[in-house]
């Protein structure tokens, strides 16, 4: 059959806010013409991030009532720490809040001011996190990654031969780890082929460094992998994972993601001492190291959704109802990163608004037009997020300027994507007409979180 079905029933809804376009002109600008500030009930389709806002089965519904509160060797713990252990196959299994608090923990431990950490591209708060800690934070994404129009099917791999250079300069001394973020969120959703890992891999164990790896969507990345790269057409979704971790030395997650939990994450690592180091950390800023910051009945929804993001009926749904966003909207002639990923659609907002120059925020400028619009919410990816040097200050145009539409896991239906396609498209016809914006107030570290905007 052509046509793409919810692999799921909807049982319970909840009531969405209509505004009018006058009320959001205002609601945008009393928000400082930035989305993160706008109240969720006046947003009619959030598509700010596709972490902790996915909608829970039944069964995991079921799973929070039998949650143990145990302070410490609760059940919920063992059930947590035994299906993570079962799919990533690391020893060590450190449960935390959420994955920013596992980047934290991992980089707080192992980066020294100017260690370097070689990602195929970092996201806002893994970036933040080595600078945080004074470390610089590398993107090494391939050369394919930079033809946004192109149907390369692995364009979130890293550059080895970049990799190779870079760790032959330095080395083990000033690169404490190596990380590659599965699927590459800030290249537009794209996901890593399993060849790119295991080279990843090889130049690490070559040089004696530390291979990890952000897994916050693994399973798409897994399930793109099982339709792209040759010999694992057959290959079962979650061996294919398996698979994918053997390569590494550990993992953070963010929870939020690809197990469909409304919070939660966790640190992995098969280095026991260096596990100590964490969790003590973990018992200062986290809580008990059998619940991380996190009730019980969260460990035990974690577990659940870990075991049914790798269903394959579902898997196949969330591409194929993505690249179904990504289609109509190439062939409107919208510029927008091809081929589709899988948790977002991401508009080329350079392209799409070639006049505003990329220091006055051609994607955040799309984002407030788009909420006026429609009322749909969306997250910039460009220079607001990544063109600031936290500790110089300077400003310099980021790699690519993009409006990224991550949608929620088993939130929307097709009728709210065709409304947010036709919303995009009256964007679009008056694109011309659409101003830059500028900073008005703003911190240095993750400031797109905060910022306030003034319309230019």
């Amino acid at each position: 059959m052509k046509t793409i079905i919810e692999p799921f029933r909807i049982k319970m809804v909840e009531p969405i806010k209509l505004t009018t376009r006058d009320e959001r002109e205002q609601l945008i600008e009393n928000a400082h013409f930035n989305p993160f500030l706008l109240a969720a009930e006046d947003v009619i389709i959030d598509l700010l991030t596709d972490s902790g806002t996915s909608a829970m089965s039944a069964e995991a519904w079921a799973a929070m009532m039998r949650g143990d509160e145990s302070y410490a060797g609760a059940r919920s713990w063992y059930r947590f720490r035994d299906t993570v252990k079962d799919i990533f196959g690391f020893e060590q299994v450190i449960p935390t809040h959420q994955g920013r608090a596992a980047e934290h923990i991992l980089f707080g431990v192992m980066v020294q001011p100017g260690s370097i950490v070689p990602n195929n591209t970092h996201f806002d708060t893994t970036r933040a996190n080595v600078e945080y800690n004074s470390g610089e934070a590398l993107d090494l994404p391939c050369a394919e990654a930079g033809d946004l129009d192109s149907d390369y099917p692995f364009k979130g791999d890293m550059d080895i031969a970049a990799l190779e250079k870079v760790v032959a300069e330095h080395g083990p001394e000033k690169i404490p780890l190596i990380m590659v973020t599965i699927t590459n969120n800030s290249g537009g959703g794209q996901p890593v082929s399993m060849a790119n890992i295991r080279e990843i891999s090889r130049v690490a164990r070559a040089a004696g460094i530390p291979f990890y790896i952000d897994a916050c969507r693994f399973a798409e990345n897994s399930q793109f992998i099982k339709r792209r790269e040759p010999g694992f057409e057959n290959t079962a979704t979650i061996d294919i994972a398996r698979e994918i971790f053997s390569y590494a030395d550990g993992c953070t997650m963010s929870a939020k993601k690809d197990a469909f939990a409304n919070i939660g994450g966790f640190l992995c690592t098969n280095d026991a001492e260096l596990a100590h180091r964490e969790r003590n950390i973990l018992i200062l800023t986290e809580g008990f190291p059998t619940y991380g910051g996190l009730a019980g009945r969260d460990l035990d929804a974690i577990a659940v959704g870990l075991c049914e993001i790798l269903d394959e009926h579902y898997l196949n749904y969330r591409l194929d109802s993505t690249r179904y966003v990504v289609n109509h909207l190439l062939d409107a002639g919208i510029p927008v990163v091809a081929p589709a990923g899988g948790h977002a659609v991401y508009l080329d907002a350079a392209r799409f608004l070639p006049h505003i120059d990329p220091l006055q925020y051609p994607g955040q400028a799309l984002a407030i037009e788009l909420y006026i619009e429609g009322g749909i919410r969306g997250v910039e990816i460009g220079s607001v997020m990544f063109g600031l040097d936290p500790h110089s200050g300077k400003e310099k145009p980021a790699r690519l300027e993009l409006l990224r539409l991550a949608i929620p896991r088993r939130v929307y239906t097709q009728s709210h994507m065709d409304y947010v396609l036709e919303a995009t498209g009256q964007v679009w016809e008056r694109r011309n007409e659409v101003r830059g914006v500028r900073i008005a107030e703003a911190p240095r570290f993750l400031r797109h979180f905060t910022a306030k905007f003034e319309r230019l």
